[in-house]
């Protein structure tokens, strides 16, 4: 029997929930049974199985994000743009871990072309117009601040900036102004 309000949409979003509250590697179908109170074969009316559910909230997670960043670095440029853009990826990744860890989800090729994973990389693209960069330094740009900003979070998730002075956030203003003045420095004018 299907309990009634159950859809993909809904399920999504509390699996998103449960990845936030528990790791996204907790996030299975049984799980969300137990959220929902339902069985198990309940479910399989809505997801296919739990990769299914872990790509919905991937692709979930990828739009949400990318909707944050868009407004924050809506109407900004050069070193401003640069930390909204990174300010935004650090903000959503400590209020939602599981969502941020589940936006890493290895996508096959034709969903991720598909998913919000596009506009990301759009955006960082757009920053670094304001730095006029050409190819192949573009590109390479993307990558860099991608690892360093996903590099810089994943260690303060893990709590490796705990212990030590200066304060996480004096570190993430520092690279921030680093990098912005190496994009300068690599300005093809």
């Amino acid at each position: 029997m299907e309990r009634p309000g159950l859809t993909p949409e809904r399920l999504t979003r509390a699996g998103a929930e449960l990845a936030d509250e528990a790791g996204f590697d907790a996030v299975t179908i049984s799980a969300l049974a137990r959220r929902f109170d339902v069985k198990v074969p309940s479910l399989y009316s809505h997801l296919r199985n739990s990769q299914d559910l872990r790509i919905r909230i991937a692709l979930f997670a990828l739009e949400e994000l990318a909707d944050r960043v868009a407004d924050a670095v809506a109407g900004r440029a050069g070193r401003d743009a640069l930390a909204a853009f990174a300010d935004a990826y650090r903000e959503y990744a400590r209020e939602h871990p599981g969502r941020y860890a589940a936006a890493r989800l290895r996508l096959d090729p034709e969903t991720a072309a598909a998913s919000a994973g596009v506009r990301h990389a759009q955006m960082a693209r757009a920053i670094l117009r304001g730095y006029d960069l050409d190819e192949p330094a573009a590109t390479h740009a993307v990558r860099m601040l991608g690892s360093v900003f996903h590099g810089y979070v994943s260690l303060e998730l893990a709590g490796g900036f705990e212990h030590s002075a200066p304060a996480a956030q004096e570190s993430w203003d520092w690279i921030v102004d680093s990098l912005d003045s190496l994009l300068r420095n690599r300005s093809t004018t």
